[in-house]
């Protein structure tokens, strides 16, 4: 049996580089980060130290076997896939991306859906030109290991004036504790495109006795006047690590929604960011998770103004239950010249237990004089008013709770795009909400 990797540097990560063909410009990247990765040190996110964690555990390659049809897709991932027919969707297992199908009618507008590993081959000056533009390789430790690292992924392409109708559907898998499981989805939508992507991450590890690290980023890239909507939702179990850094640069009158499902059961990280670059650009961010057992979890939602006229909208809620503790973060961040820039954000927490902790912090960085921004932030119990009204009308107090609190987390389970995994979603809920 294969030992994960708990070290690497640089001439590991080209190894890796050129066992997969790899171009040499590629090979180079991931050295660079491959030495990085030994001299940058991990990030600090508020109250959580991650020198406790263990985040050293890279694992080895395991591919999945590809498939040329969904039907021979493994009974474990057809199980997750939405009944709804989709006219794209791509499937990573493991430590490769075994699935993809597209229609004719995407391929002859110009779309592109492919693993991001074919996309730096047969791709390679978009690839080149924005692959880990937005993520940064040296912002720290654990951005360096995963472009040094990063294995399937997902490239889509939208082509300028191309309008997607149904979503793009990625699921990425993991049923391997040993496996390195660091899929990177690179979405780039030309000018007036329209697309919705839908990503779940999922795992099946049983009684694994190691901790799978997944180490993940997302880079959109929106072009003037395109819409992107990106939703995702993360459930794998306990012993798995979720690192997820979400990063959208957004260019003259674009737009992004960010619809995140941050459900896993383990310990995590998650980082979600728009670049409001080009004047009229907006961002409207809206995040879930649910804190159970003796979880812990940082979760930051952040919109960095340059461009005039822009928006940003951020709403996260979380509910915290056992012993589970949440750190949320908004930050807004208004740069000088961002004349008229409207930033607003709003944190709730609901705490269910008194051992629960939940911590809300919203963050405002003005540096411009004609603008607007505003935040509210609460921490609290259920309603008991809410309680006391739904009780009057002849419903039992657990079922009470479970409704205000179903009701709580609406406005982002409402807004996912594929019926199949809003019902997905609801049940996922209900088992973490016990």
């Amino acid at each position: 049996m294969s030992t994960p990797t708990t070290s690497f540097g640089r001439e590991a990560a080209a190894a890796i580089s050129r066992s997969k063909n790899e171009p040499a410009w590629l090979v180079a990247l991931r050295e660079e980060a491959g030495q990085l990765a030994t001299e940058l040190n991990l990030p600090k996110p508020e109250k959580l130290p991650l020198t406790r964690w263990t985040l050293d555990q890279y694992g080895v390659s395991r591919p999945g076997q590809s498939v040329t049809t969904a039907s021979e897709l493994p009974a474990a991932i057809t199980a997750l896939l939405p009944e709804e027919n989709s006219s794209a969707l791509i499937v990573q297992h493991n430590s490769s991306v075994i699935f993809t199908q597209i229609s004719e009618e995407l391929k002859a507008q110009g779309v592109i859906l492919t693993s991001l590993e074919e996309a730096s081959r047969n791709h390679e000056e978009l690839f080149r030109k924005h692959f880990m533009t937005a993520y940064s390789k040296d912002e720290h430790k654990l951005a360096a290991v995963h472009a040094a690292l990063w294995n399937g992924g997902v490239f889509l392409y939208v082509p300028r004036n191309v309008t997607i109708e149904a979503p793009i559907q990625a699921l990425l898998f993991v049923d391997d504790a040993e496996a390195t499981f660091m899929p990177h989805v690179l979405v780039i939508a030309e000018s007036n495109s329209r697309v919705s992507f839908v990503e779940q991450v999922a795992s099946s590890l049983g009684d694994a006795a190691s901790t799978l690290l997944h180490n993940s980023a997302v880079e959109v890239f929106a072009k003037a006047g395109a819409v992107v909507q990106y939703a995702a939702v993360h459930q794998m179990d306990s012993s798995a690590i979720d690192i997820a850094y979400r990063r959208a640069v957004l260019d003259n009158d674009a737009r992004i929604e960010w619809i995140v499902g941050d459900l896993h059961n383990g310990n995590s990280i998650t980082d979600t960011k728009s670049v409001l670059k080009g004047n009229g650009s907006t961002s409207d961010s809206k995040i879930i998770t649910i804190g159970t057992g003796s979880q812990r979890m940082s979760l930051t939602t952040q919109a960095v103004h340059f461009g005039r006229s822009t928006e940003s909208d951020m709403i996260t809620r979380a509910v915290m239950k056992e012993e589970a503790t949440a750190i949320i973060n908004g930050i807004t961040k208004i740069e000088k010249g961002a004349t008229k820039a409207n930033g607003q954000q709003t944190e709730k927490v609901l705490m269910l237990s008194p051992k629960a902790r939940g911590d809300a912090n919203p963050i405002l960085l003005i540096d411009e004089d004609d603008v607007k921004a505003g935040h509210a932030a609460s921490v609290g119990q259920v309603n008991a008013d809410q309680v006391y009204y739904l009780m009057s009308r002849g419903i039992s107090r657990k079922e009470a709770e479970r409704l205000i609190i179903h009701g709580f987390l609406d406005p982002v389970v409402s807004e996912i795009p594929l019926k199949g995994l809003r019902e997905q979603l609801h049940r996922i809920l209900e088992r973490k909400l016990g």
